[in-house]
């Protein structure tokens, strides 16, 4: 296997041999000098927002693309003009800064903006001239106890334990690699359970797999998979370890049928 690597300050691009990619846009918690003192929300508010330990499942195929800085400072997957959160209404009612942002730090933020999407495109073109076409595993994480730390858990019917966004895909030529990811974390045995896996119950997905699809067209199948934090407090970040790496095994497990079905609609 060879690799070459991206590595900046705010990401980390590395690039292997297979037509599989994994990504984990919202892992990071970090956010730069000069906006540190402009945050009016505590590094605990940013945290429940943020997608911690997706870092750590990215390493089920050789392809990873990593967020090392908090979507506060700048989310990777809203589209340019949604991507630095100005009013409440933008971040879940979160009033993110003391003052309105000064614009020559928003300007600094966009230009990041701009070059991590350079340096996916090109990423990826470089292995769809390799593979012809490939998957991606758009990885995140969300609450569903918005009500407090002792509050109710929100309703499992319309939240599902793995939502799996499939958005603007071309959804019928993908279907055999949607249905082998679904089929393959729903028959899992999670600790001697099923995992409720569900498509578009929660999301459909966010901007970043659609500017793949719209990029890179029917070459690249994109699918945003959410889990529900039920492996983690997500008020006090605090994961379950355990359950952590059982997720990272499901989702390596997933990788074979995935790649297979793969494989499958590419020679059509």
């Amino acid at each position: 296997m060879t690799q070459t690597k991206v590595d900046t300050v705010y990401y980390s691009i590395t690039r292997g041999d297979s037509p599989l990619v994994a990504t984990a846009i919202h892992n990071g918690h970090e956010v730069r000098h000069n906006l540190r003192p402009l945050f009016n929300l505590t590094p605990a508010e940013r945290l429940r927002e943020e997608d911690p330990f997706t870092g750590e499942w990215v390493d089920v195929t050789d392809n990873q693309i990593v967020g090392h800085y908090s979507r506060f400072e700048l989310d990777l997957n809203r589209p340019p003009e949604k991507a630095i959160y100005r009013k409440p209404e933008d971040a879940w009612g979160l009033q993110v800064w003391k003052e309105t942002l000064p614009e020559e730090l928003a300007k600094e933020s966009m230009m990041r903006y701009d070059k991590f999407y350079e340096d996916v495109k090109q990423m990826l073109g470089e292995l769809l001239s390799e593979h012809g076409c490939l998957v991606i595993y758009d990885l995140h994480t969300y609450n569903h106890r918005r009500e407090g730390p002792n509050g109710p858990a929100a309703d499992p019917e319309g939240n599902p334990e793995v939502n799996i966004g499939t958005g603007n895909m071309n959804r019928e030529k993908w279907a055999p690699v949607v249905e082998a990811l679904m089929h393959s974390l729903g028959n899992y045995n999670y600790r001697g359970r099923r995992l409720d896996v569900r498509e578009n119950v929660k999301f459909e997905g966010g901007h970043f797999m659609r500017w793949i699809h719209d990029t890179f067209g029917d070459r690249v199948c994109v699918m945003s998979i959410e889990f529900k934090k039920f492996f983690m407090d997500e008020w006090t970040g605090e994961p379950d370890r355990a359950q952590v790496q059982e997720i990272r095994q499901a989702l390596q497990q997933s990788t074979r049928p995935v790649l297979e079905a793969l494989a499958q609609v590419c020679q059509v």
